[in-house]
Protein backbone atom coordinates (compact mmCIF):
# COMPACT_ATOMS: atom_id res chain seq x y z
CA UNK A 1 0.00 0.00 0.00
CA UNK A 2 1.46 3.70 -0.35
CA UNK A 3 0.67 6.44 1.71
CA UNK A 4 -1.28 9.53 0.63
CA UNK A 5 -0.89 12.91 3.19
CA UNK A 6 -4.14 14.75 2.86
CA UNK A 7 -4.76 18.36 2.56
CA UNK A 8 -3.77 20.36 6.28
CA UNK A 9 -7.58 20.86 8.13
CA UNK A 10 -5.61 23.71 10.19
CA UNK A 11 -4.97 27.13 9.95
CA UNK A 12 -1.14 27.17 10.50
CA UNK A 13 1.10 30.21 10.60
CA UNK A 14 2.95 30.55 6.42
CA UNK A 15 5.66 29.81 8.45
CA UNK A 16 4.71 26.10 9.83
CA UNK A 17 3.00 25.19 6.22
CA UNK A 18 6.37 25.92 4.54
CA UNK A 19 7.77 23.91 6.87
CA UNK A 20 5.51 20.66 6.84
CA UNK A 21 6.06 20.02 2.83
CA UNK A 22 9.95 20.65 3.22
CA UNK A 23 9.95 17.97 6.16
CA UNK A 24 7.23 15.60 3.43
CA UNK A 25 9.68 15.78 1.03
CA UNK A 26 12.13 13.69 2.90
CA UNK A 27 9.93 11.28 3.93
CA UNK A 28 8.58 7.98 2.36
CA UNK A 29 5.01 9.39 1.49
CA UNK A 30 3.73 8.67 -2.78
CA UNK A 31 1.56 11.57 -2.84
CA UNK A 32 0.55 15.17 -1.03
CA UNK A 33 -2.06 16.75 -1.20
CA UNK A 34 -2.23 20.90 -0.22
CA UNK A 35 -3.53 23.72 -0.58
CA UNK A 36 -6.97 25.33 1.15
CA UNK A 37 -9.78 22.85 2.20
CA UNK A 38 -11.67 24.27 4.96
CA UNK A 39 -11.91 28.04 4.45
CA UNK A 40 -11.05 30.66 1.62
CA UNK A 41 -10.14 33.16 3.92
CA UNK A 42 -6.82 31.55 4.93
CA UNK A 43 -5.49 30.94 1.63
CA UNK A 44 -3.90 34.11 1.13
CA UNK A 45 -1.26 33.44 4.35
CA UNK A 46 0.28 30.83 2.49
CA UNK A 47 -0.96 31.24 -1.16
CA UNK A 48 2.44 32.76 -2.87
CA UNK A 49 4.16 29.67 -1.17
CA UNK A 50 2.26 26.74 -2.85
CA UNK A 51 4.68 27.13 -6.53
CA UNK A 52 7.53 26.32 -4.20
CA UNK A 53 5.93 23.87 -1.98
CA UNK A 54 4.71 22.09 -5.46
CA UNK A 55 8.59 22.03 -6.91
CA UNK A 56 10.02 20.73 -3.65
CA UNK A 57 7.63 17.85 -3.38
CA UNK A 58 8.09 17.33 -7.62
CA UNK A 59 12.06 17.74 -7.42
CA UNK A 60 11.58 14.66 -4.38
CA UNK A 61 9.89 12.35 -6.56
CA UNK A 62 6.26 12.84 -4.90
CA UNK A 63 2.92 13.68 -6.54
CA UNK A 64 1.38 16.90 -5.45
CA UNK A 65 -2.23 17.14 -6.12
CA UNK A 66 -4.20 20.29 -5.18
CA UNK A 67 -7.66 20.45 -3.30
CA UNK A 68 -10.35 22.19 -3.74
CA UNK A 69 -12.73 23.51 -0.56
CA UNK A 70 -14.86 21.61 0.29
CA UNK A 71 -17.67 23.79 0.76
CA UNK A 72 -17.87 27.16 -2.36
CA UNK A 73 -20.50 29.69 -1.83
CA UNK A 74 -19.13 32.82 -2.83
CA UNK A 75 -18.54 34.42 -6.18
CA UNK A 76 -14.39 34.66 -5.23
CA UNK A 77 -14.14 30.99 -4.19
CA UNK A 78 -15.34 30.03 -7.52
CA UNK A 79 -13.14 31.11 -9.01
CA UNK A 80 -10.68 30.37 -6.86
CA UNK A 81 -11.69 26.66 -7.58
CA UNK A 82 -11.57 26.99 -11.43
CA UNK A 83 -8.14 28.55 -11.04
CA UNK A 84 -7.32 25.07 -9.81
CA UNK A 85 -6.99 23.61 -12.92
CA UNK A 86 -5.19 25.98 -14.71
CA UNK A 87 -2.06 25.19 -12.18
CA UNK A 88 -1.07 22.20 -14.19
CA UNK A 89 -1.02 19.33 -11.52
CA UNK A 90 -3.60 17.36 -10.93
CA UNK A 91 -6.75 18.46 -8.76
CA UNK A 92 -8.74 16.73 -5.64
CA UNK A 93 -12.17 17.53 -5.57
CA UNK A 94 -14.32 17.94 -2.55
CA UNK A 95 -16.82 19.57 -3.20
CA UNK A 96 -18.50 18.29 -6.77
CA UNK A 97 -19.30 21.80 -8.17
CA UNK A 98 -15.63 21.63 -8.61
CA UNK A 99 -16.05 19.54 -11.65
CA UNK A 100 -18.21 22.10 -13.46
CA UNK A 101 -14.58 23.81 -13.59
CA UNK A 102 -12.29 20.90 -14.65
CA UNK A 103 -11.48 20.26 -18.38
CA UNK A 104 -13.47 17.93 -19.98
CA UNK A 105 -11.46 14.09 -19.99
CA UNK A 106 -8.95 15.49 -17.39
CA UNK A 107 -7.97 13.18 -14.44
CA UNK A 108 -8.90 14.19 -11.17
CA UNK A 109 -8.93 12.66 -7.66
CA UNK A 110 -11.87 12.13 -5.29
CA UNK A 111 -11.24 13.73 -1.36
CA UNK A 112 -12.63 11.97 1.64
CA UNK A 113 -15.57 14.69 1.69
CA UNK A 114 -17.63 13.83 -1.15
CA UNK A 115 -20.18 10.78 -0.36
CA UNK A 116 -18.35 7.68 -2.35
CA UNK A 117 -21.26 5.20 -0.40
CA UNK A 118 -21.47 2.83 -3.74
CA UNK A 119 -20.90 1.45 -6.94
CA UNK A 120 -23.05 3.59 -8.92
CA UNK A 121 -21.20 6.58 -7.45
CA UNK A 122 -17.99 5.57 -8.10
CA UNK A 123 -18.68 4.27 -11.32
CA UNK A 124 -20.03 8.19 -12.57
CA UNK A 125 -17.20 9.44 -11.15
CA UNK A 126 -14.79 7.48 -13.09
CA UNK A 127 -16.75 7.69 -16.00
CA UNK A 128 -16.04 11.43 -16.01
CA UNK A 129 -12.56 11.17 -15.10
CA UNK A 130 -11.44 10.32 -11.33
CA UNK A 131 -8.77 7.72 -11.16
CA UNK A 132 -8.58 8.20 -7.47
CA UNK A 133 -10.66 8.09 -4.60
CA UNK A 134 -10.41 8.55 -0.85
CA UNK A 135 -13.67 7.18 0.96
CA UNK A 136 -15.61 8.77 3.12
CA UNK A 137 -14.32 7.52 6.60
CA UNK A 138 -17.81 6.65 8.30
CA UNK A 139 -17.54 3.47 5.96
CA UNK A 140 -17.31 0.01 7.80
CA UNK A 141 -15.17 -2.35 5.90
CA UNK A 142 -17.76 -4.40 4.28
CA UNK A 143 -18.74 -1.35 1.76
CA UNK A 144 -14.86 -0.52 1.75
CA UNK A 145 -13.84 -4.21 0.56
CA UNK A 146 -16.80 -3.70 -1.75
CA UNK A 147 -16.08 -0.36 -3.40
CA UNK A 148 -11.98 -1.95 -3.20
CA UNK A 149 -13.00 -4.80 -5.89
CA UNK A 150 -15.10 -2.00 -7.51
CA UNK A 151 -12.07 0.13 -8.10
CA UNK A 152 -9.70 -2.41 -9.20
CA UNK A 153 -12.29 -3.09 -11.98
CA UNK A 154 -12.69 0.65 -12.94
CA UNK A 155 -9.23 1.63 -12.81
CA UNK A 156 -9.78 3.53 -9.54
CA UNK A 157 -7.16 3.54 -6.59
CA UNK A 158 -8.92 3.52 -3.46
CA UNK A 159 -8.12 5.31 -0.25
CA UNK A 160 -8.93 4.77 3.23
CA UNK A 161 -8.45 7.58 6.48
CA UNK A 162 -5.97 6.18 8.89
CA UNK A 163 -4.70 9.12 10.51
CA UNK A 164 -6.21 12.28 11.87
CA UNK A 165 -9.00 13.98 13.22
CA UNK A 166 -11.79 12.69 11.09
CA UNK A 167 -13.81 15.43 9.07
CA UNK A 168 -17.76 14.85 9.74
CA UNK A 169 -19.06 18.36 8.51
CA UNK A 170 -18.32 22.03 6.75
CA UNK A 171 -20.56 24.58 7.73
CA UNK A 172 -21.29 27.85 6.14
CA UNK A 173 -20.75 30.01 9.90
CA UNK A 174 -18.08 29.71 11.61
CA UNK A 175 -17.66 28.18 15.29
CA UNK A 176 -14.04 29.59 16.17
CA UNK A 177 -15.71 33.20 15.08
CA UNK A 178 -18.63 32.87 17.57
CA UNK A 179 -16.83 31.65 20.57
CA UNK A 180 -14.85 34.56 20.55
CA UNK A 181 -18.38 36.87 20.11
CA UNK A 182 -16.92 37.71 16.47
CA UNK A 183 -19.07 37.08 13.46
CA UNK A 184 -17.77 34.91 10.45
CA UNK A 185 -16.80 38.39 8.16
CA UNK A 186 -14.06 39.11 10.93
CA UNK A 187 -13.12 36.58 12.31
CA UNK A 188 -9.40 37.88 13.05
CA UNK A 189 -8.79 34.17 12.02
CA UNK A 190 -9.51 32.59 15.48
CA UNK A 191 -8.94 29.00 14.82
CA UNK A 192 -5.39 29.84 14.20
CA UNK A 193 -5.28 29.60 18.31
CA UNK A 194 -6.01 26.00 17.77
CA UNK A 195 -3.37 24.32 15.27
CA UNK A 196 -5.20 20.78 15.89
CA UNK A 197 -8.89 21.74 16.60
CA UNK A 198 -10.65 23.51 19.17
CA UNK A 199 -12.14 20.66 21.96
CA UNK A 200 -15.79 20.68 22.62
CA UNK A 201 -16.93 19.71 25.67
CA UNK A 202 -20.96 18.39 26.99
CA UNK A 203 -22.80 20.33 29.90
CA UNK A 204 -21.67 17.44 31.96
CA UNK A 205 -17.74 18.06 30.75
CA UNK A 206 -17.60 15.34 28.62
CA UNK A 207 -15.44 15.13 25.60
CA UNK A 208 -17.91 15.17 22.33
CA UNK A 209 -16.50 16.88 19.49
CA UNK A 210 -13.97 19.17 18.04
CA UNK A 211 -14.04 22.53 16.05
CA UNK A 212 -11.98 24.16 13.45
CA UNK A 213 -13.71 27.07 11.94
CA UNK A 214 -16.37 26.00 9.70
CA UNK A 215 -16.11 22.56 10.12
CA UNK A 216 -16.69 19.67 12.65
CA UNK A 217 -13.71 17.08 13.75
CA UNK A 218 -13.97 14.05 15.59
CA UNK A 219 -12.76 14.46 19.19
CA UNK A 220 -10.80 11.09 18.86
CA UNK A 221 -7.92 11.18 16.43
CA UNK A 222 -8.40 8.17 14.08
CA UNK A 223 -5.90 5.49 13.71
CA UNK A 224 -5.79 2.48 11.68
CA UNK A 225 -2.55 0.78 13.11
CA UNK A 226 -4.57 -2.61 13.87
CA UNK A 227 -6.40 -2.07 10.26
CA UNK A 228 -3.64 -2.69 7.84
CA UNK A 229 -3.52 -6.26 7.52
CA UNK A 230 -7.45 -5.86 7.08
CA UNK A 231 -7.31 -3.27 5.03
CA UNK A 232 -4.64 -4.45 2.45
CA UNK A 233 -6.65 -7.91 1.89
CA UNK A 234 -9.62 -5.77 1.07
CA UNK A 235 -7.58 -4.34 -1.80
CA UNK A 236 -6.91 -0.72 -0.74
CA UNK A 237 -4.70 0.96 -2.72
CA UNK A 238 -3.11 3.61 0.03
CA UNK A 239 -3.88 4.99 3.06
CA UNK A 240 -4.22 8.26 4.13
CA UNK A 241 -2.27 10.29 7.18
CA UNK A 242 -3.70 13.69 8.30
CA UNK A 243 -1.36 16.78 9.14
CA UNK A 244 -1.14 17.38 12.83
CA UNK A 245 1.36 19.57 14.95
CA UNK A 246 4.71 17.38 15.91
CA UNK A 247 7.11 15.34 14.16
CA UNK A 248 4.84 14.84 11.69
CA UNK A 249 7.15 13.84 9.29
CA UNK A 250 8.53 11.35 11.86
CA UNK A 251 4.70 9.70 12.14
CA UNK A 252 4.96 9.51 8.64
CA UNK A 253 8.07 7.25 8.56
CA UNK A 254 6.53 4.90 11.26
CA UNK A 255 3.47 4.42 9.17
CA UNK A 256 5.80 3.71 6.40
CA UNK A 257 7.59 0.78 8.44
CA UNK A 258 4.35 -0.49 9.73
CA UNK A 259 3.10 -0.98 5.73
CA UNK A 260 6.37 -2.90 5.23
CA UNK A 261 6.10 -4.91 8.38
CA UNK A 262 8.81 -3.52 9.86
CA UNK A 263 7.15 -2.69 13.21
CA UNK A 264 4.40 -4.87 15.19
CA UNK A 265 0.72 -3.45 15.47
CA UNK A 266 0.87 -0.74 17.79
CA UNK A 267 3.47 0.66 17.38
CA UNK A 268 2.14 3.57 16.00
CA UNK A 269 -0.32 3.87 18.44
CA UNK A 270 2.33 4.15 21.01
CA UNK A 271 4.26 6.90 18.96
CA UNK A 272 0.97 8.47 18.79
CA UNK A 273 -0.01 8.53 22.60
CA UNK A 274 3.50 9.80 23.18
CA UNK A 275 3.71 12.64 20.81
CA UNK A 276 0.21 13.75 22.92
CA UNK A 277 -0.73 11.83 25.65
CA UNK A 278 -4.21 13.50 26.31
CA UNK A 279 -5.37 12.60 23.00
CA UNK A 280 -8.23 9.33 22.49
CA UNK A 281 -7.70 6.96 19.57
CA UNK A 282 -10.44 5.13 17.74
CA UNK A 283 -10.79 2.96 14.84
CA UNK A 284 -14.74 1.84 15.30
CA UNK A 285 -15.74 3.26 11.68
CA UNK A 286 -14.61 0.05 10.09
CA UNK A 287 -15.18 -3.04 12.29
CA UNK A 288 -17.39 -1.36 15.65
CA UNK A 289 -20.36 -0.82 17.02
CA UNK A 290 -19.53 2.83 17.18
CA UNK A 291 -17.04 5.22 15.40
CA UNK A 292 -15.85 6.20 18.57
CA UNK A 293 -14.43 2.33 19.24
CA UNK A 294 -10.72 1.60 19.81
CA UNK A 295 -9.56 -1.59 18.89
CA UNK A 296 -6.05 -1.19 20.44
CA UNK A 297 -8.26 -1.22 23.64
CA UNK A 298 -8.62 -5.14 23.19
CA UNK A 299 -4.56 -5.23 22.78
CA UNK A 300 -4.20 -2.99 25.72
CA UNK A 301 -2.89 0.03 23.53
Amino acid sequence: MELTVGANQFFWTPEAWSSLYEDLAHTPVDRVVLGELVCSKRLPFYQDRIPAAVTTLLEAGKQPILTSLALVTLKRERKMTAELAEMGIEVEINDLTALATLPEGARFSVGPLVNVYNESTLAWLAGRGATRVCLPPELPIGPVRTLAQAGRDLGVAIEVWAQGRLPLAISGRCYHARRHGRTKDNCQFACEEDPDGLDVRTLENRSFLAMNGVQTLSESHACADYQVELLRDAGISALRLSPQTGDFAGLCRLWRQRLDGEIAPGEVAAALRRAKPDIRLSDGFLTGASGAEWSGARAGS
